[in-house]
């Protein structure tokens, strides 16, 4: 596994650069925006926090989830259909859970440094007020592993990028606009407020916003916690069944 996520890291310390401008430049966009630009509007902010520090927390748990699937997604049908990345692992003496966990922990990795850049942005506005927010960044590596595990699994099962484009219009942009990122998830009708509830990022923007503002979450830390382990665990499991089935012959 180590070596896997070697080769991964390798790999990124030659392409960082393109990321570097998005992982600054977009949470100051999107703080200016959202924030401030909408956030004028929000009379009496909401829950009695300033629109800004009310949002930031789920722009981050919003952020870490975009780029655990963005990298699990692509970058694992690729490694199949492409450059055939994971056969060339499997022909050496790696197994499928080295291969799929060395992938899986540059995922989280990525996911760590895109927040933490985010957080060090939102500091610099002043959004964060509580000494708890550092623990953002184990949220977004626990909420990370809960989308990117069912994802992996997804990617090694189907043979066209196609799919890909329908996970991202019917999957991930839903679930950031509807997931309380934005407003309230209260404010839905009864049945949506429940697909929120259920969708892993609901409870990683409860953590984190809880976590910055200092505030107790809405549901209980350790069901949480839970939740989206078990999301982690069973899409894993997914995805191990997948690799295997691809990589074993």
């Amino acid at each position: 596994m180590r070596s896997v996520l070697e080769y991964h890291l390798v790999g990124y310390r030659r392409t960082w650069r393109s990321s570097a401008l998005s992982s600054f430049v977009l949470p100051l966009l999107t703080m200016l925006g959202f924030g401030l630009g909408v956030g004028a509007y929000v009379d009496g902010g909401v829950q009695g926090v300033p629109y800004l520090d009310w949002m930031v927390p789920g722009l981050i748990a919003s952020t870490a989830m975009q780029v655990a699937i963005g990298d699990s997604s692509w970058p694992v049908f690729g490694n199949f259909e492409w450059m055939k990345v994971y056969f060339a692992q499997a022909a050496a003496p790696l197994r499928v859970v080295d291969i799929l966990d060395g992938h899986l922990a540059f995922v989280v990795f990525r996911t760590v440094v895109s927040t933490g850049a985010f957080l060090g942005v939102a500091a610099a506005f002043g959004t964060l007020h509580s000494g708890w927010a550092v623990t953002t960044l184990g949220i977004a590596a626990l909420l990370g592993l809960a989308v990117a595990t069912p994802t992996f699994g997804y990617a090694a099962s189907v043979h066209s990028d196609s799919y890909l484009a329908i996970l991202f219009r019917l999957g991930m942009v839903p679930m950031s606009l509807f997931s309380g990122v934005f407003f309230p998830v209260e404010a839905l009708p009864g049945v949506l407020r429940w697909v929120a509830y259920a969708l892993p990022l609901w409870h990683g923007v409860d953590l984190s916003r809880a976590a910055t503002l200092g505030t107790a979450p809405a549901w209980p830390v350790t069901g949480h916690v839970l939740y989206l382990a078990a999301w982690a665990a069973a899409g894993w499991w997914l995805a191990y069944r997948q690799f295997r089935r691809r990589l074993v012959v």
